[in-house]
């Protein structure tokens, strides 16, 4: 294949040099790849055998402009790995992955240029820097130490075998996941599906279609497993399902993740110690604003502390209505905690979130949700269906400034498929970053696992999909607002404890009834959804918010296990599993489920040592929101200054900093315990 036919090498004709998918087949990536490497590879030579004496420009600057060739091959290949992947895509994932790792090790471990690196940073006096150029100059010098550049020779050697399994370990983990989801179905009858809403059946049976067969296929992506476990009143299928969800790759077969967890967790202890830290929490959490595994544990445990009561209240409450329906020696478990919960909730609060799902279709969310962004930032969206997509489901949009000028293109892909990995998330296509030709813009996408239309309804959300959009899109304008001269440092690279603040940021305004009015119409009738039901989702909207923080902080106490590792592990996972998050256990155990092996976040998506990040941001963020409660919930001037002094600035200083900054002071629990009604 010669390099013109390649689509991934040359310039992208299409509208704002946005990925070419209609052009691009699996045999080009792996070219692509080799030929991104040589050209990294001839550009780091350049680097090194530079005549003049190192400077901030000719190896700062330099090294952060080289490989962009293989970055964005790179980037297009990673993301439809997870959202549009194949066999085929995944064994030249396979193949890559070692010598991707390999390519990168050659730079981080090349004494030449990290001589050079070292000449500058010490040197550093000498040039007049801005605070980004320090910043940069910083995350380089200390990015290549820890990345192994101290290292003696037989430790180097070391580092570059444990980067290289650990890349096909996560990739491994990762695909098994996917597989496993894949694999299962539940085929049932219309009678075993009693309590279920019309929409679930509409949705079971398009899916029994889909492959084929006749009745109802209920699987275990999010918007088929979560209403069946709300709904469904045959609790011996409920145990059914909750355990096939929760036994994901623990099954003696060929997607069991047991092996990979503890050699994930082995390698990532084996790699800190190596760089002369105690554990990889240590190694992961200096770059984080929480600093240390103490910092960690004190946040996970103070909250612990002020919602556990209350969690024990909420659990009585569920178990005390379950006891009434089904007799005095009913044991509440937990494939009955969503199905009792929700009744409780419609008894409490006469609230169904099926009664919601009419008011929240797709496409009047999505016009809410970029009217929200218009209304605080004056900026707006419009479709540009000439921009390549790589799946039908997938839509791109322009996103012009308040000047006009372009900010970003964005990209949605909402519906479940086969092909994409379960969840949410935000990633980009391309960063943003400033040179001499001027600010290149973002190109940045947002991936959910949404209800689908059926045949002859659109797609209707629940009300935390609406969340989940929510969520999703503050990161999508952390990406879409950046503003800053270099890429590695530009949206959503900040620090992990830092990223979540836009996005749970963005939450706070769902149970805000200003913003409900400006989209939730029944999508039949057009009426909007009257004010007593914004009124009742108000009310519900701290329904067992403490079971849901003890939740996230079991995850949180089980990573924090996981990575505070000073020996290596070779035992039982569920026994280690179970006593890690003990504290935080408010319903019976259940001996054969597993999270560790299925926890994507902390084994294979970048968050090791960091699930806290959701629960410190969420200070941050409930915060963050009391100033718009003070002006306005739509208030611009308190907008501009988030979007000034956080969503523009990257990861140019440090986040405290850049936090104090916008709201004028450092941020308190109280915020918090004050919206969940702790306090």
């Amino acid at each position: 294949m010669t390099e013109m036919k390649n689509p991934l090498l040359t310039v992208y004709h299409t509208p704002y040099h946005t990925a070419p998918f209609h052009l691009i087949r699996i045999e080009h990536y792996e070219p692509a790849i080799h030929r991104g490497m040589e050209m990294h590879n001839q550009e780091i030579e350049a680097i090194i055998h530079q005549p003049e004496a190192p400077t901030f420009a000719n190896t700062i600057v330099a090294l952060e402009k080289s490989g962009a060739l293989l970055d964005r091959v790179t980037t297009i290949f990673g993301n439809l790995l997870s959202a549009e992947t194949s066999d085929e895509l995944q064994e030249v994932a396979e193949r890559v992955m070692p010598l991707l790792s390999e390519h990168s090790n050659n730079i981080s471990l090349n004494e030449k240029l990290f001589a050079r690196i070292k000449a500058v940073y010490e040197n550093s006096a000498n040039e007049c820097l801005n605070n980004e150029e320090k910043m940069l100059l910083k995350n380089t010098y200390e990015g290549f130490i820890r990345n192994g550049a101290n290292l003696d020779e037989g430790q180097k050697k070391r580092f570059r075998e444990i980067a290289s399994e650990l890349s096909v370990l996560t990739l491994r983990f990762s695909q098994n996941h996917l597989k496993e989801t894949n694999h299962y179905e539940l085929v049932l009858t219309r009678e075993q599906l009693d309590g279920l809403p019309e929409s679930a059946l509409e949705a079971y049976a398009q899916t029994a279609r889909e492959k084929g067969k006749e009745g109802y296929i209920v699987t275990l992506q999010a918007p088929s497993y979560i209403p069946f476990m709300k709904y469904a009143k045959n609790r011996e299928l409920r145990q059914q399902l909750y355990m096939a969800y929760n036994t994901q790759c623990a099954h003696d077969n060929e997607f069991n993740n047991e092996e990979i967890v503890r050699k994930l967790v082995n390698l990532r202890m084996e790699r800190a110690q190596l760089l002369g830290f105690d554990h990889a929490a240590q190694y992961v959490l200096t770059r984080r604003m929480a600093e240390n595994s103490d910092h960690v544990y004190d946040l996970l445990n103070q909250l612990l502390e002020a919602y556990k009561p209350t969690a024990l209240k909420e659990v009585a409450e569920v178990q005390a209505l379950a006891k009434q329906m089904e007799g005095e020696d009913f044991q509440l478990m937990p494939w009955d905690w969503a199905y009792y919960s929700e009744m409780l909730k419609e008894k409490k609060f006469n609230l169904n979130e099926e009664e919601l799902r009419p008011y929240f279709e797709l496409g009047q969310v999505t016009r809410g949700v970029f009217g929200l962004a218009t209304r605080l930032y004056g900026i707006t969206f419009k479709q540009n269906k000439e921009i390549p997509v790589y799946h039908p489901d997938v839509e791109a949009y322009e996103v012009f400034d308040k000047d006009q000028s372009l900010l970003a293109i964005l990209y949605t892909d909402f519906h479940p498929r086969a092909s994409k990995r379960s969840g949410a998330w935000m990633t980009s296509y391309k960063e943003q970053w400033i040179d001499e030709e001027g600010n290149s813009r973002p190109h940045v996408s947002v991936t959910m696992n949404f209800t689908k239309p059926s045949a002859d309804k659109p797609a209707l959300l629940t009300f935390s999909e609406v969340n989940t959009f929510l969520h999703e899109f503050g990161h999508a304008l952390h990406g879409m607002f950046a503003n800053t001269t270099y890429q590695s440092m530009s949206g959503t690279n900040v620090y992990w404890d830092f990223v979540e603040l836009p996005s749970q940021f963005m939450e706070n305004f769902a149970t805000e009834k200003e913003f409900l009015h400006t989209f939730a119409k029944h999508y039949q009738t057009g009426e909007d959804i009257p004010e007593e039901m914004i009124r009742r989702i108000i009310d519900a909207s701290n329904f067992n918010v403490a079971y849901a923080c003890l939740r996230q902080l079991s995850f949180g106490f089980l990573d924090m296990a996981w990575y505070t590792r000073t020996e290596a592990f070779e035992g039982d996972i569920r026994t280690y599993e179970k006593q890690a998050w003990a504290k935080t256990q408010v319903l019976p155990d259940v001996s054969d489920a597993c999270m560790s092996v299925q926890f994507s976040h902390i084994m294979s998506g970048g968050y090791s040592a960091g699930y806290y990040s959701y629960k410190w941001a969420e200070v941050l963020d409930a915060d963050a929101f009391s100033l718009f409660q003070e002006r306005g919930i739509f208030n611009r001037e308190a907008a501009n200054s988030f979007r000034e002094h956080v969503l523009s600035k990257g990861g140019t200083e440090h986040p405290m900093e850049l936090y104090k900054r916008f709201r004028g002071q450092a941020p308190g629990i109280d915020a918090l315990l004050k919206r969940n009604g702790i306090l």
